[in-house]
C-alpha cells in the first residue's frame, strides 16, 4: 500500500484567536501555533476505487483554537462495549475455494486476510456453518441417517465432511492468528430430528431436543480435538426463514424451550463453556430475542443475541440492549448482492454496519461469505444463494471486492479487546471510535454525502482537520491519552 499525495488540511488558529489564547496563557501564544507531537495514521478507500485501503500523508494534531464547521469530538473517558472482532462467514464453499489454491498462493492469501502485518487486514472473527449452509456445494449435517431411521444416541455423528477443506484451512488460519474467535451456526438439525424429515424448512421435534443439544456438544468437542475452539454458537441461522436450502423454522417459544430444557442443562453437565447466542436473524423482530431473554430459566444460559439486517433498522439492537443490558449483542451476517455497486455498497455497509452496528452495542460486525467463484458458486441447489458476492472472488486470479475493504477498515486497526468510546455523530460524516488494547484511538468515518467534506477531529484539547471525498471511508488512528500542553 503506497503513500498517496492526498491533501490533508491541518487546523491552524487564526491570528486573532492565537493572540487571544496567547494572552490567556500569560502572553505566550506559541502554544497555540505549535503542532502537538501526535501524528495521525490515515487510511482511505474511495467509492471510485482510486484509493483502496491506502495509507495517506500523515496529518498531525495541533494545539489550537477550534474552527467552525463539522467537528467529531472523540472522548475516551466515556466507554461502551468491548469488541470481539470483525470478519466473515467462512462457508464450506469459501473453504473449498481457498483450499484449492496452489500452496504458496494460499499461504500468501491467508496471511493477507488474517494477519495485520504489511498489507494484511487482520480478520479477527469467523462464523462457520454447523453442517452445510446454503453456500455449500451440497446439503449435509453431521448425523444424517437413511430415510425412516434415527440415531438418538448420535452413534453416527461425524465431521468427516469438514476434514477435506474446512478443518485444514482453519488450522492454517489459527497458525496465523491464534487468538481468532470462531462462532458456529447451524442451518438445520439432522433431518431425522425434524417434523418434515427434509433439509429445507420444517421444525425440530421436541422429542429430539436432548439429542440435538448433545449434537452441539459433539460438534464443539470434535472441533476442539482438531485444535479449533468454538467460542460461541447460535441456536439457528435465520429461524424465521424456512426457505433456504438448508433451513429450519424455530419460533421464539421453541427456542426458549430448547435452551432451558435441553441445551443449557446439557452444556452445563458436559462442562461446555461455549457461549449460547440466540436469534441470529433480522432486526425487524427485536421482540424475538426479548421474548427468549424474558424467560428466567432460559436467560441464565444465554450470552446474548445475534442480528442480520435484511429487514428492520440497526437501532433495534439498542432496543434489545435496553431491555436486557446485561446481555451481549452480535452482528453476524450481511450479504453483498452480486455483481454489486462498489460505491453504494461501500457507503451503506460502512455507515450502517461498521458504524451503525457498533454504535448500537454490537461486539462484532461480520459480512457474509468470505469467498465465491466468478459465478457466485458454490451454492446448494433449489434454495442456495445464487448471487452472493464474496469478500474475495477466486477464479483464475484472486480479486478483492467491497466487503474486503468494508471489514478491512475496522479489522486491521480495531483489535479484539478494543472498547468503543464516545464520538458525536454527524449527518454527513458517520463515525465510530474505539480505544485499542495497544493504546491507540481509532476513528472510522464515512462521508455519506455526494460532495467532499472537510471536518475537524477533536481529542483531548487537540484538533486536526481533514477531508474525505464524496462516498469515501477513512480510518484514523493515533496514540491515546495525548493531551495539549
Amino acid at each position: 500500500m503506497k503513500l498517496l499525495n492526498i491533501s490533508v488540511l491541518i487546523a491552524l488558529a487564526l491570528s486573532s484567536c492565537a493572540t487571544k489564547k496567547g494572552a490567556e496563557n500569560g502572553g505566550d501564544n506559541s502554544k497555540s501555533e505549535k503542532p502537538v507531537n501526535t501524528q495521525v495514521e490515515f487510511w482511505l478507500t474511495n467509492g471510485d476505487k482510486s484509493a483502496l485501503l491506502q495509507r495517506q500523508n500523515v496529518p498531525m494534531f495541533f494545539n489550537t483554537a477550534m474552527k467552525t464547521g463539522t467537528t467529531v469530538v472523540v472522548d475516551d473517558t466515556k466507554t461502551f462495549q468491548t469488541i470481539d472482532g470483525f470478519g466473515y462467514t467462512l462457508t464450506g464453499g469459501s473453504a473449498s475455494l481457498i483450499n484449492g489454491l496452489p500452496k504458496a498462493e494460499k499461504a500468501a492469501l491467508l496471511k493477507e486476510l488474517f494477519s495485520t502485518a504489511g498489507n494484511g487486514i487482520g480478520i479477527s472473527y469467523l462464523r462457520l456453518s454447523i453442517g452445510a449452509s446454503d453456500l455449500s456445494a451440497e446439503t449435509f449435517t453431521y448425523n444424517e441417517m437413511p430415510a425412516g431411521q434415527s440415531d438418538p444416541d448420535l452413534k453416527q455423528f461425524s465431521i468427516a465432511k469438514e476434514m477435506t477443506d474446512l478443518v485444514p484451512v482453519l488450522k492454517q488460519i489459527i497458525a496465523i492468528n491464534p487468538k481468532i474467535k470462531i462462532m458456529g451456526s447451524p442451518w438445520t438439525a439432522p433431518t431425522w430430528m425434524k417434523d418434515n424429515q427434509a433439509y429445507r424448512g420444517g421444525s425440530l421435534k421436541p422429542e429430539y431436543y436432548q439429542a440435538y443439544a448433545r449434537y452441539f456438544v459433539k460438534y464443539i468437542e470434535a472441533m476442539k480435538a482438531q485444535g479449533i475452539v468454538i467460542d460461541a454458537i447460535t441456536i439457528q441461522n435465520e429461524p424465521l426463514h424456512p426457505g433456504n436450502n438448508p433451513s429450519m423454522y424455530m419460533t421464539p417459544e421453541d427456542q426458549t424451550n430448547f435452551i432451558k430444557n435441553a441445551l443449557g442443562p446439557v452444556f452445563e453437565s458436559a462442562g461446555i463453556k461455549t457461549k449460547i447466542i440466540i436469534y441470529d436473524h433480522n432486526a425487524d423482530r427485536p421482540d424475538y430475542p426479548i421474548t427468549v431473554l424474558n424467560d428466567p430459566a432460559a436467560n441464565k444460559y444465554i450470552d446474548g443475541s445475534a442480528f442480520h439486517l435484511y429487514g428492520g433498522n440497526i437501532s433495534a439492537l439498542s432496543k434489545v440492549q435496553e431491555a436486557h443490558p446485561d446481555k451481549n449483542l452480535y452482528f453476524t451476517e450481511q450479504w453483498v448482492g452480486g455483481p454489486g455497486n462498489f460505491a453504494e455498497d461501500l457507503k451503506w455497509h460502512v455507515s450502517t454496519l461498521v458504524v451503525g452496528a457498533t454504535r448500537n452495542w454490537s461486539k462484532t460486525v461480520l459480512e457474509w461469505n468470505l469467498a465465491a467463484d466468478p459465478q457466485y458458486r458454490p451454492f446448494t441447489p433449489d434454495g442456495g444463494c445464487t448471487s452472493c458476492l464474496g469478500a474475495i472472488t477466486i477464479g483464475k486470479d484472486v480479486s478483492r471486492n467491497v466487503a474486503y475493504y468494508v471489514i478491512g477498515h475496522a479489522s486491521k486497526f480495531v483489535s479484539p479487546g478494543s472498547v468503543r468510546v464516545s464520538s458525536n455523530q454527524q449527518d454527513n460524516i458517520q463515525n465510530v471510535a474505539f480505544k485499542t488494547p495497544e493504546g491507540k484511538i481509532v476513528l472510522i468515518a464515512m462521508n455519506t454525502s455526494a460532495s467532499p467534506q472537510t471536518f475537524h477531529i477533536k481529542y483531548n484539547g487537540m484538533v486536526v482537520t481533514t477531508s474525505l471525498p464524496a462516498g469515501s471511508a477513512g480510518t484514523y488512528s493515533w496514540k491515546s491519552n495525548t493531551r495539549s500542553n
